[in-house]
Order: C-alpha cells, then sequence, then structure tokens
C-alpha cells in the first residue's frame, strides 16, 4: 500500500476536527487554510503529539494509530520528522553536534550516506563548526529541517517553518525546499497559510476549513476548481510545469513547452531541459473569440471552457483547459455576455505574464 491513511475526530468544544484523507506517499502535500482551521491540530495528530479519540493512521501500510484496535504509537516509536516554525537548536552545540544528537537517539553511531546527501541537499556543509547563535533565522531553520531528515523518516512534518522568518529569509531558504521534490523519497506534510508557499512547493492540495477538509487534489487542479473561494479571490492563479526548450536570445526570451503547447517567458538562466513551476495570475488572462494579429501579447494559446460562474460584485470567473492544463481567468461579467460565452465553447487565451516559481 503506497499511501497515507488519515482519519480523525476529536472535539474540543469550540473546535472540532473531522478529517478522512488519502494522501500520496510521495511529494509535499501542502495542508492549507486560515488562522483556526485545524491544520497544526491534524500534524499534531499525525505525529502522536494530539490524541484524537477517533483516529486511523496509516503510513505506506504500517498502522500507528486504530482506535477501533485500542492501538496507538507514541511520538517517540513513530518513525517521522517534526520541523516546527521555531528551529528550537541546542544553543550550546555546533551545527553539526545538533544534527548528529539525533542519530544517537536513535541508536546510530556514525554518519551515514543519507546524512550526506541532506548536509548538501540543504547547503549546510560550511556550518558544521559554528554554534546557532552564530546563523541566521535561515540557515537556523535549514538546520532544524536537517536535524529531521537525517533521521531518515518515513514522513516529514513542516508547521509553517517560514512563519518567524522575514521576506528575504524566506527567499534564502525556498529554494531549498523545493529541491525536497526531486532529491528526497518520503512524503513531505507541510503546514501553511501563505498562498506563495502553496503555489512554490505544493504537489498536492488540502484545503481545510473549520476543521473540515473542503477540498483535496492536485494542485493544479484544486487550484482552478471555481466552486472554492481562492477562485474568485483577487490572488487567484494557476500553477503549471514547464519546460525549457528554447533561448530566444535576441529578444531575451525562454521558450517552455508544458503539456499542450508552448509559452515565450522573460529570459532564464538556466539549460535546455530544465523544468521549472510558473504561476499565472487570474486577472493577467483575458479572452478572445479568434486569434488578434495586432497585439502586443505574445501568449495567445487555444482553450475550450470548462466551467464558468458569475460572483457577487460583476466579475465572470472562467476555468479553461489548455491542452491538459487547466487556466483561471478573471474577467467582467458584461465581457463574458458580450461575447456570449459557455460551457464547452472554443476560445483563445491571452496570457499576459508569468511569474516563475522556481
Amino acid at each position: 500500500m503506497t499511501e497515507i491513511i488519515a482519519q480523525f475526530k476529536l472535539d474540543y468544544g469550540a473546535f472540532s476536527l473531522d478529517v478522512d484523507l488519502r494522501l500520496p506517499s510521495s511529494g509535499i502535500t501542502v495542508l492549507f487554510g486560515h488562522s483556526g482551521s485545524g491544520k497544526t491540530t491534524l500534524l499534531r495528530c499525525i505525529a502522536g503529539l494530539q490524541h484524537a479519540p477517533h483516529g486511523l493512521l496509516a503510513i505506506n501500510g504500517t498502522t500507528w494509530q486504530d482506535s477501533e484496535n485500542r492501538l496507538f504509537l507514541p511520538t517517540h516509536k513513530r518513525s517521522l520528522g517534526y520541523v516546527f516554525q521555531e528551529a528550537n537548536l541546542f544553543a550550546h552545540l555546533t551545527v553539526l553536534s545538533n544534527l548528529c544528537y539525533g542519530l544517537k537517539r536513535i541508536g546510530h553511531t556514525a554518519k551515514t550516506a543519507q546524512f550526506d546527501q541532506v548536509v548538501e541537499l540543504l547547503g549546510i556543509a560550511h556550518l558544521m563548526e559554528r554554534l546557532p547563535e552564530r546563523l541566521s533565522g535561515g540557515e537556523r531553520q535549514r538546520v532544524a529541517i536537517a536535524r529531521a531528515l537525517v533521521l531518515n523518516p518515513d514522513i516529514l512534518l513542516m508547521d509553517e517553518p517560514l512563519a518567524s522568518l522575514d521576506a528575504k529569509r524566506k527567499q534564502e531558504i525556498l529554494p531549498f525546499l523545493t529541491r525536497l521534490h526531486s532529491e528526497l523519497n518520503i512524503p513531505v506534510l507541510y503546514v501553511t497559510h501563505s498562498q506563495q508557499e502553496v503555489a512554490q512547493l505544493a504537489d498536492y492540495l488540502v484545503l481545510l476549513a473549520d476543521g473540515k477538509v473542503q477540498a483535496a487534489g492536485l494542485l493544479s487542479e484544486t487550484l482552478s476548481r471555481i466552486d472554492l473561494p481562492q477562485a474568485q479571490d483577487r490572488q487567484a492563479a494557476s500553477v503549471w510545469q514547464v519546460t525549457i526548450i528554447e533561448h530566444e536570445t535576441a529578444y531575451h526570451l525562454t521558450r517552455v513547452a508544458f503539456a499542450g503547447g508552448e509559452l515565450s517567458l522573460p529570459a532564464i538562466n538556466a539549460a535546455l531541459g530544465t523544468a521549472l513551476r510558473i504561476q499565472i495570475y487570474a486577472r493577467d488572462v483575458s479572452i478572445t473569440l479568434e486569434v488578434s494579429k495586432a497585439t502586443s501579447i505574445l501568449n495567445v494559446l487555444p482553450a475550450t471552457i470548462s466551467d464558468i460562474i458569475d460572483d457577487e460584485e460583476g466579475q465572470s470567473v472562467v476555468r479553461l483547459q489548455v491542452g491538459s492544463q487547466p487556466l483561471l481567468a478573471h474577467i467582467t461579467r458584461k465581457s463574458a455576455q458580450l461575447l456570449a460565452l459557455h460551457t464547452g465553447m472554443t476560445v483563445y487565451v491571452q496570457i499576459k505574464g508569468t511569474s516563475l516559481l522556481n
């Protein structure tokens, strides 16, 4: 069995958690929602720090909790790594000693290949002899992540690890987190209320509200569901996976391919074949019934309208399919009516801007 089963019910009176999830056993699953939605409570239930009276938790076929059979593994017997908002390093130990402390706890007396891989992944080899007081906030958090990973856990839990960092430090650590996608073979459950972190890190997205699951699915599909509040927000965006296929050096542009077409982007300093993630805001997408030759917009692509709704402020939210990629567009209700837009209609989308996420 290659999935995570997480079923929990608990009641605090003013707040209750009631979730039933099947999550992928690889990649980064982001738990997203406003404060009080139940993200951290769910993570603590998975870690065993919170004992839900009714629960079933299985990680790739290994059961950690089964309330019906009175099974509950304590936290120290669960093969997991946990990264909190604060790094919580031992102030009197060097970085190397902080990393080795956890290894001693589980009975390892020497560094392993996993240890060296983690150190390289998080770029901390040059920090080994430093004490935590000589590290920046971003460096401390990278060490905290490394400390969790050197234990070679079956799952890594991260509870808003960037929340205590300023914008500069967040940008310092995000590139290291994005490498978790391709270089680690363990599932990561990542809690955040930042839409930017969702777009940049998530492979799979779980939306929580009031202790219940609003939606769960692959990032691109879940972000483009127009029945959810996120699709109507001004920051609503689609996230696409693309690959560099050409550098148009004369124009300072880079051509990228996605499943169903190509795009021109501002020049990207990366090799051909490099996989990237881009974000397209719904407000930067317009719709036309035919290809216009008199436009400065380079990215004009055929699309099919898969859904359309109107909000209460004169806006139409349109979900389109461009090749195999879903795309959101925000246009005025008047424009939608003038173009007589409807589900199943073939149109063209003009993408006015994109932002690079990695």
